[in-house]
């Protein structure tokens, strides 16, 4: 006996397929499927299905009406879900929203793409630029608008930057509570622009503020949120946003959908789309909204924001960075990058090997859980290439990576592999360039 899928009300979650610790299950266009050979009947990812969609062949009656995880808990997880899971798991029939390219104000359509301009303490996260680039294939893509949203105080600046960069509409909201950054405020904002304009597609970078205020905005709009997407596009049949991104430790890359819930949600990580043409001159619509709250509304204060000196926190926007993995052997053969990186002027980088080890910070890690980066030349010094890495890197311009290993997995995204002993490949690349550079010949 194996387990058994509904199709009806399965929605792609994924808790059985992380619950499963025999991978007996898997998500197959969208939809769990369970692998017979491998099935031993534990039952625990009935426990974690929330919408009741699993049961074990010929066995009905294991179907697992609550849907707490064990029996007695408090429980109930269904209370949490979105209407629309709940919908699910009531038995109701499945429903996909397609795309409404009209946009209709206060009505049922979902119309347009909005990009979430950053903009904090007098400066703009690149990023929004970045996705306003982006957005501008998704709009065409679904025949809609392409919009920014600015919030904060003092922001009219942005705004022409905002169409220089493709925004056709701006919407703004403009008030001295949203001075500082704060989670409350600035979801609150976000928020109440969505309600009444209806955007379906909302994107912002995948920064510290995205990462913090999107899911706030996901949880007033009871909808789905994917974060630290890589790839972006637009479903030709249902024309529903597909949001790829690292799973299972980086591992495989997933691409989700948000079938049945609006706006649909995703943060970018820095540096992994390509920054749009900049063209004076453009101009569209601005709207602009009050903000109903004031300070008193809003439990937290900012008292004082001290701006970080060091040069790793700007290492997304380095143009050449020289990165180290634990092939290099010790602390004290850091010398070596550190010679070469200061010739070229290049920023100093590594792997979460060398960094785990004390070689670096965390600020300087480049990789799913550290930094993407986008520079136009990444040299790499024994690094040996784990997925999770190459996600953070494989954009750049140009990469030359220096390994002894013909079979690293850094070689087969570079454009350059020196396969050697990085003691005497490092040097002499550190002397030529010195040489060249002092001739003015350098290329």
């Amino acid at each position: 006996m194996t387990v058994v899928v509904d199709k009806t009300k399965c929605i792609g979650c994924g808790a059985c397929v992380m619950e499963c610790s025999l991978e007996a299950l898997d998500l197959i266009d969208g939809l769990a499927v369970a692998d017979v050979k491998k099935c031993k009947e534990l039952g625990s990812c009935l426990k974690v299905c929330p919408t009741n969609a699993l049961s074990l062949l010929n066995r009905p009656e294991q179907r697992q009406e609550n849907l707490a995880p064990d029996a007695g808990s408090k429980y109930n997880f269904k209370d949490t879900l979105p209407d629309s899971v709940q919908d699910y798991a009531q038995g109701n029939e499945k429903k996909t929203i397609r795309a409404q390219v009209t946009p209709v104000t206060g009505g049922d359509g979902w119309s347009g793409v909005w990009v979430i301009i950053e903009y904090n303490n007098g400066k703009v996260a690149p990023v929004a630029w970045e996705l306003l680039g982006e957005g501008r294939k998704l709009a065409d893509a679904i025949g809609c608008g392409l919009c920014g949203v600015v919030t904060g105080y003092q922001v009219d600046a942005v705004i022409p930057e905002a169409f220089a960069y493709g925004a056709e509409k701006v919407y703004v909201i403009d008030h001295p509570v949203l001075k500082d950054y704060r989670t409350e405020p600035y979801a609150e904002a976000i928020t109440s622009l969505v309600r009444k304009y209806r955007p379906e597609i909302i994107l912002m970078g995948a920064t510290s503020m995205g990462r913090d205020v999107f899911p706030a905005v996901a949880t007033k709009m009871r909808t789905g949120l994917t974060a630290d997407c890589t790839v972006l596009g637009i479903d030709p049949e249902t024309k529903l946003l597909q949001q790829t991104r690292p799973a299972f430790g980086g591992n495989i890359m997933a691409t989700i959908l948000c079938r049945t819930s609006r706006p649909q949600m995703s943060t970018v990580r820095p540096r992994v789309m390509e920054m749009p043409e900049r063209v004076e001159g453009r101009t569209g619509d601005v709207i602009r909204e009050e903000f109903g709250f004031n300070e008193s509304d809003f439990r937290t204060k900012v008292l004082e924001f001290i701006p970080s000196d060091a040069k790793s926190a700007f290492l997304d926007k380095a143009e050449i960075i020289v990165a180290v993995g634990l092939g290099i052997g010790a602390k004290r053969n850091m010398v070596l990058a550190e010679e070469l990186a200061d010739v070229l002027g290049a920023t100093l980088a590594g792997s979460r090997g060398a960094v785990e080890a004390g070689w670096l910070t965390h600020d300087q890690q480049v990789g799913q859980s550290g930094i993407t980066v986008r520079p136009k030349v990444y040299i790499s010094i024994g690094i040996s290439g784990a997925i999770q890495h190459l996600v953070g890197m494989e954009t750049s311009d140009f990469i030359i990576a220096i390994n002894n290993d013909p079979e690293a997995s850094i070689l087969k995204v570079a454009n350059y592999g020196i396969v050697g002993d990085l003691f005497q490949i490092v040097p002499a690349l550190t002397a030529e360039f010195k040489k060249r550079l002092q001739h003015g010949v350098a290329n």
